[in-house]
């Protein structure tokens, strides 16, 4: 332990509240600023780059600066608040990707909870039984290399023929089934990190106290692991949106961003500020999603001394 960490500890609580508040505060400052960043580099691109962009040979490694492929921000910025389309009844093209970003992120909430479900009980068999883990994680990192554009139609395909009573399977489910595919992996990985991370000493002293398996786990394990499972589980649900946008555009759901992310690049060519629209959606979606799930952090503050990177 440092001494700076001995000092913080030793410090009043009022101290720490605020020294915990201006870090906080320099995280939003950094993180705004890293969008004005963007969004100056961006223009500076624009206005210095080649209008054909940066060939290497016959190869493009930077994109061309002309209007149609990289509109001014402000004019991406105010195509937001015009509609969609020329109706007199079409909603403003913020409230169509706002629409359509709600339903998505219901998609990626239910793939994020099977992969909760099923990410713990991976790690859980890993960490009760080493054989386990040497089996099945090789397995679970392998499983990461499976292309999902290819993957997603397989799964609606099987999907579409589950008959289980009433229940009809419906095109969502394949959506929400490839998110917990993507959302599995980072949160089975930081719980078994987690679960494993307390030292032996403290084992060997719930062993004095008899403890068994279950009281371990509930009383040591799990508590240990908060400061490795809350960054997996955001990573979880940042991936559940990224596995649920691409499984939308790959099995053509209906009603989701990543169908309007499609649909509104197709119209590119007349209309190139409006197919930003969906991909500034997407962004906001996945940092709602993670920033959601931080929430948890909340609930779980007494056992996050220290948080470990996923």
């Amino acid at each position: 332990m440092t001494t700076s960490t001995l000092l913080e500890e030793a410090a009043p609580a009022p101290s720490i509240r605020r020294r915990r508040g201006g870090r906080e505060a320099a995280r939003w400052l950094w993180g705004i600023a890293g969008i004005v960043l963007v969004a100056v580099l961006w223009e500076l691109y624009k206005a210095l780059g080649p209008a054909e962009g940066v060939l290497v040979g016959d190869m493009r490694v930077l994109p061309r600066t002309t209007d149609l492929a990289m509109p001014h921000v402000w004019d991406m910025g105010a195509r937001l608040l015009e509609p969609v389309t020329r109706s007199p009844s079409a909603n403003p093209l913020w409230l169509e990707v706002a629409l359509a970003a709600v339903v998505t992120l219901g998609i990626a909430a239910v793939g994020w909870l099977i992969g909760v479900v099923v990410g713990i009980g991976f790690a859980l068999i890993m960490q009760r039984w080493r054989l386990a883990e040497w089996g099945l994680l090789p397995w679970i990192v392998l499983s990461q290399t499976v292309p999902l554009i290819a993957f997603a139609p397989i799964v609606r395909s099987w999907g579409s023929r589950i008959e289980i009573g009433a229940l009809e399977w419906q095109d969502w489910m394949s959506v929400a089934l490839i998110a917990s595919y993507l959302a599995f992996f980072p949160i089975a990985i930081g719980a078994l990190r987690g679960l494993q991370s307390p030292d032996r000493i403290h084992t060997e002293l719930m062993r004095t106290y008899a403890a068994g398996y279950w009281a371990t786990l509930l009383k040591l394990r799990f508590p240990a692991s908060v400061p490795y499972l809350i960054p997996a589980l955001r990573l979880g649900a940042a991936n559940a949106v990224v596995g649920a946008v691409v499984a939308e555009v790959s099995t053509g759901l209906q009603g989701g961003i990543g169908r309007i992310l499609i649909q509104y690049a197709g119209q590119a060519s007349g209309d190139p500020a409006k197919a930003w629209g969906p991909i500034f959606g997407a962004i906001l979606l996945g940092l709602v999603a993670a920033g959601s799930v931080a929430l948890l952090g909340v609930l779980f503050r007494n056992y996050r001394r220290v948080e470990v990177g996923a």
